[in-house]
């Protein structure tokens, strides 16, 4: 009598990115916005990002096959060994796609020496080879505060985008940028658990 092997079960790949964490004054900065905006805004109108859920997303991997983890972290280590630190502030308020229609409330970003625009090039420049090609949307560095619901109406999105064009965010605070974190997110019903699987230094140190 003849038994059938059972072949081994594969991992199920793992939901990754590659991104800046944010430091806990920037944390505590985007709240307060939240906050301020939560106030102003229809009730139930925008869905909003839990302040430690939020990073400076450089490049969404999605799926990743647990076997090609290692090809990530080399590839990442190469691509930030010979940039520099650098920071950036964080300051302003807009929508996409706009305010007349808006979706996604966000925050953006000041770094005026070119840097953060030079990492993220170098991260695609390195991990498309690889089997990750460059989006064609390009880069532009933000913080997603939140997401207008599905259901939300007419009426709500024209106050939000309303709102986000009379609001006057200036400076909210300024971070320094010395490591690059490859994470992986597991999507429970509570929200994103983020779990980072290495931070590579910017120079190569450490």
């Amino acid at each position: 009598m003849q038994h059938s092997r059972r072949q081994p079960s594969q991992p199920r790949p793992l939901r990754t990115f590659i991104a800046i964490e944010l430091d806990e004054a920037v944390r505590n900065a985007l709240a307060t916005t939240q906050d301020d905006l939560r106030r102003a805004l229809p009730r139930d109108a925008v869905r909003w990002v839990r302040p430690g859920g939020i990073h400076l997303t450089l490049k969404f991997l999605g799926d990743t096959e647990v076997r090609r983890l290692d090809e990530v972290k080399q590839a990442l280590s190469a691509a930030t060994s010979e940039l520099r630190p650098f920071s950036f502030d964080v300051q302003g308020l807009d929508c996409f796609p706009n305010p007349r229609r808006p979706r996604v409330i966000w925050i953006g970003l000041k770094e005026p020496t070119g840097r953060l625009r030079a990492l993220w090039q170098a991260i695609e420049d390195h991990v498309a080879p690889i089997g990750w090609p460059t989006e064609k949307r390009g880069f532009h560095p933000h913080l997603t505060l939140g997401r207008l619901q599905r259901g939300a109406s007419v009426a709500e999105k024209q106050a939000t985008g309303r709102l986000v064009e009379r609001a006057n965010v200036g400076w909210l605070a300024s971070m320094d940028v010395s490591i690059v974190s490859f994470i992986k997110s597991d999507l429970r019903p509570g929200g994103a658990v983020y779990t980072t699987l290495m931070e590579a230094q910017l120079g190569g140190q450490g």
